[in-house]
């Protein structure tokens, strides 16, 4: 049985616990959740993991990092350290999205060493063997998917993203409607070029009662992707978007039926004004299923930075109900991140789930924001760094700030305001 049929039967799982155990929560809480849909614990039957996290209502925001190889650049110790560094900053999840010669390597060799929940998209997988058989993508047919699919739940895949939701209806409204920037979702694309090069209706839409039982055997949360996403401020809320979201709706239905979890992917490049519109709309058509938004990027032109953009969105996004937020790096729209990017990325996301928690008022965020509090009134810098967001650059900080007096920083010294004042009060 999956974790939401168990739930369904009234049945608190070992994982529920351990999810329930992180957020501070209770075991019936989170069995509730996953029962009615508004939370999903993804767990694949056949692989055992140090950490287990739920995601969504109620739940504090968690965080996706993206990682994997590119057919320019395949290095599975990167990819390694990669996962290692994103894990060690704050993450909660990884997923690959590889491509190359080296995938079924990567992927393997992550799930070997990955403590926490993983993710992939089989798309591009299925996309990648075809170019390597000689075949054009449009050339795709659903049994090719389906086989890398099973593959990928076998080896113990956790949550896999589907797009679903590219069907001829949402291609068309979003083409009628003329956008600035059309798909910049890579397996949206594929999706895109397929249909109107075949003049069908999309194979994943057709077959998805097949995909669904594929990942009920192995009990894999779908993530239904968000293939339309804009990619452009001046896109968003557009109609293709919003055509997909109402099909992903019905969809997230049809796999609550037959016993599978559910997350829902979002855009995307939104404007600050409109995320909570974006995040509301998902929650309504979707039934509150867990939202999970990739940013959002709150402008188009932060290159080198756009993990401050995502940030901001991620944060505004959480605050309103998104649920799960993937990581944007400082690379994105640039290049393939580096160490040192994902670490900046997942640290940034985790800025921005934080400030959001702590002002919805989930217990646990709230206590830790407090405490910190405490420790700057009280001078006791060692707290300060090891509850900071990231304590080795904290640490490394305060070892800078050479000015002989434990008490003080370089900043204010001996006119510090709260050393004087703890004096004088």
């Amino acid at each position: 049985m999956t974790q939401r049929i168990k739930a369904i039967n009234g049945i608190i799982t070992n994982e529920m616990e351990i999810a329930a155990s992180f957020d501070g929560v209770s075991q019936k809480f989170i069995m509730e959740g996953i029962k009615n849909g508004k939370i999903a614990l993804p767990h694949n039957k056949k692989r055992k993991k140090e950490y287990y996290y739920a995601i969504g209502e109620g739940l504090s925001t968690k965080i996706n990092a993206n990682i994997g190889a590119s057919p320019y650049h395949i290095n599975l110790n990167e990819e390694l350290l990669k996962m290692k560094v994103a894990i060690e900053s704050g993450t909660h999840s990884i997923m690959d999205l590889s491509l190359g010669n080296k995938i079924k390597t990567i992927r393997k060799k992550l799930l070997e060493k990955c403590p926490v929940m993983l993710g992939t998209v089989p798309l591009y997988e299925t996309a990648f063997e075809l170019s390597v058989n000689k075949r054009d993508i449009t050339d795709l047919k659903i049994n090719d998917f389906l086989k890398v699919i099973e593959e990928q739940a076998i080896d113990g895949v956790d949550f896999m993203t589907i797009h679903a939701g590219v069907t001829k209806s949402s291609i068309r409204k979003f083409l009628n409607q003329k956008r600035q920037l059309n798909v910049v979702s890579r397996g949206g694309s594929i999706m895109t070029a397929w249909i109107k090069y075949n003049n069908k209706e999309s194979f994943i839409y057709e077959n998805f009662d097949s995909i669904l039982d594929i990942l009920r055997e192995y009990d894999v949360t779908i993530s239904l992707g968000d293939g339309l996403r804009p990619g452009a401020i001046n896109d968003s809320t557009d109609r293709g978007q919003i055509e997909e979201l109402l099909m992903l709706g019905e969809l997230t239905e049809r796999a609550w039926e037959k016993g599978v979890q559910v997350i829902v992917e979002g855009p995307g490049h939104i404007p600050i004004n409109r995320i909570k519109t974006n995040v509301e709309i998902q929650k309504e058509l979707c039934n509150n299923a867990p939202f999970y938004v990739l940013g959002p990027l709150v402008n188009d032109i932060s290159a080198g930075y756009d993990h401050i953009a995502g940030a901001i969105g991620g944060a505004i996004a959480a605050y309103y109900g998104a649920n799960f937020l993937c990581y944007v790096t400082p690379s994105e729209h640039l290049r393939l991140p580096s160490i040192d990017d994902v670490r900046e990325g997942v640290i940034s996301s985790k800025i921005a789930a934080f400030s959001a928690d702590l002002a919805k008022g989930i217990p646990c965020v709230v206590n830790r924001n407090t405490a910190m509090s405490d420790y700057r009134k009280n001078l006791d810098w060692s707290m300060q760094i090891k509850n900071s967001i990231y304590p080795p650059k904290a640490l490394k900080y305060r070892n800078e700030s050479e000015i002989g007096n434990d008490e003080v920083c370089t900043m204010c010294g001996d006119f510090c305001a709260i050393k004087k004042l703890n004096e004088i009060i």
